[in-house]
């Protein structure tokens, strides 16, 4: 499973390299770009028109929700009509799973959270000598996330359940080759 941002050719890529992914868009980046089309007067109705969509328990109880935002806001914005439409085959994977794993997987927000931190580190450190100063540099900012160890604890109680449920989704290809 890859949880993208909208990059363009990265569905292509990822499903070249390996067949068997599910690609699925991330829904907190779909509807940042949803905003951008919207004046912000009309954010807090088109947020509340939006919900039932993203957390329908089919994609058949989403579709009828997305025609009834398509219906009422469409006239006014068809830019959203058009983004909702091209993401739709990507946005539809997270229907199928169960709750747990929606929580995780319905925003890149953390890895790119810490993509920036790694980033920040690089560039304050400047040209490396070798690939272990490189590796030594990004090694040392991802252990600054977490100076205390707390964050484990924290992982493993949110992702406990969501990898108990991704095992059923991806019958059993998490923990095949663990036994």
């Amino acid at each position: 499973m890859a949880v993208c941002d909208g990059l363009k050719g990265l569905l292509e890529a990822i499903n070249g390299t390996w067949p068997q992914t599910v690609v699925q868009t991330c829904i907190v980046h779909l509807l940042r770009h949803t905003f951008r089309y919207v004046p912000s007067q009309h954010w807090p109705k088109l947020a509340e028109a939006l919900k039932p969509v993203y957390t329908a328990p089919a994609e058949a109880a989403a579709l009828e929700r997305w025609c009834e935002v398509a219906d009422t806001w469409g006239s006014r914005y068809p830019a959203i009509v058009r983004l909702w439409e091209n993401a739709w085959s990507e946005f539809v994977p997270f229907l199928a799973f169960d709750i747990e794993i929606r929580k995780v997987i319905c925003s890149t927000n953390a890895i790119e959270s810490v993509n920036a931190r790694i980033r920040r580190a690089v560039r304050a450190r400047g040209p490396f000598p070798n690939e272990q100063a490189a590796l030594k540099c990004v090694y040392l900012a991802l252990m600054s996330l977490d100076p205390t160890g707390s964050g484990q604890a924290r992982w493993g109680r949110r992702w406990k359940h969501a990898l108990g449920a991704f095992d059923l989704a991806f019958d059993g290809r998490l923990t095949r080759h663990h036994h």
